[in-house]
């Protein structure tokens, strides 16, 4: 059963969302899905969402992951398909890890880990940093990217970008640290990579990176702005269920604007439902958000403010 299904009246407000300008994007919605836990394939067709993000398995685990038969299911409905794919951070969870790496789980590699692992990050218990630039490391994340292409998956949700930032941070606790030119420059050749890889085997695979639009920055020649599919951006207007700084917003537009102008979408992601129900303080900063996600011409996902991705959220008139 489809949890967090509306069925009382929406205001006024809400429905006069229904006239915003659309987005660019695959699909007619302006809305989205991000369900990274607990993903029934069933529910997500039943909901209405014509672009979902979610994992390429229900548990993380290789043995857990959907079938092709299920994604299929999907696409042939018209919904296209992203899997998400940290690619800057290893997942404790995920089928290519050793328990050996860190065995006693004190966040620091033991003895014998490889060379491209990094620390733990402190935020996500265990996620472990990783030099996204080492050739071992990289061959990992292609093969996982056979397995989301074998599935069928329409493209890839790419997170953990901002990794060139941690690695380019003198402070950070690994006792070394790139000029972030390099740290960028790396990071860029890595997504480019994992592009020309997928669309060898699938020519329209989409490639959709998740936050860390400065990297735009050093995108010099272009390249990974061409690559793309679109970006992911979390967090824009809301941290929570508390606006974001104009100072905030202001310094992330113009990369999305530059998104947007090379006839990308943008996918645009915030925590703003507390749970509360959609009436007073919950409903009018759900319909702020989207108002002004819309107005930029981004397509939308109203998520839960606990962040855990672990439901779908439908609310009539906003989305799907």
């Amino acid at each position: 059963m489809i949890r967090s299904v509306l069925t009382i009246p929406l205001f006024g407000a809400c429905l006069a969302l229904l006239a915003t300008a659309g987005t660019a994007g695959p699909g007619d919605s302006r809305a989205f899905l991000c369900q990274l836990q607990n993903a029934v394939i069933p529910e997500i067709i039943a909901s209405g969402y014509e672009l979902a993000i979610i994992d390429y398995s229900r548990d993380g685990s290789d043995a857990g992951r959907y079938h092709a038969d299920e994604i299929r299911s999907m696409v042939e409905r018209g919904i296209t398909v992203l899997a998400y794919l940290s690619v800057g951070e290893a997942e404790d969870y995920r089928y290519y890890w050793d328990r050996a790496w860190d065995a006693d789980r004190d966040g620091t590699p033991d003895p014998g880990a490889p060379d491209w692992l990094g620390q733990a990050n402190p935020n996500w218990p265990g996620n472990y940093r990783v030099r996204y630039w080492d050739p071992s490391w990289q061959r990992i994340i292609l093969s996982y990217l056979e397995k989301v292409l074998a599935q069928g998956f329409s493209g890839v949700y790419l997170d953990t970008v901002d990794s060139f930032e941690y690695w380019s941070d003198p402070y950070n606790p690994e006792g070394e640290a790139l000029p972030v030119d390099e740290a960028a420059h790396r990071m860029i050749a890595f997504l480019l990579r994992i592009a020309r890889y997928a669309r060898e085997r699938v020519p329209r695979f989409l490639i959709v990176p998740q936050n860390a639009e400065r990297i735009l920055d050093f995108d010099v020649n272009g390249s990974l702005l061409t690559a793309v599919s679109g970006w992911g951006v979390e967090d824009l207007f809301y941290w929570g269920t508390e606006p974001t700084t104009p100072e905030w917003r202001a310094e992330r537009f113009p990369y999305l604007d530059r998104v947007i102008a090379a006839g990308k979408f943008v996918l645009s992601m915030d925590y703003v439902d507390d749970g509360t129900g959609y009436r007073g303080a919950n409903l009018e900063r759900i319909v702020d958000y989207v108002t002004k996600a819309r107005a930029r011409g981004y397509r939308t996902y109203v998520a839960r403010a606990d962040r855990a991705l672990d439901e779908i959220v439908v609310i009539p008139g906003i989305q799907p």
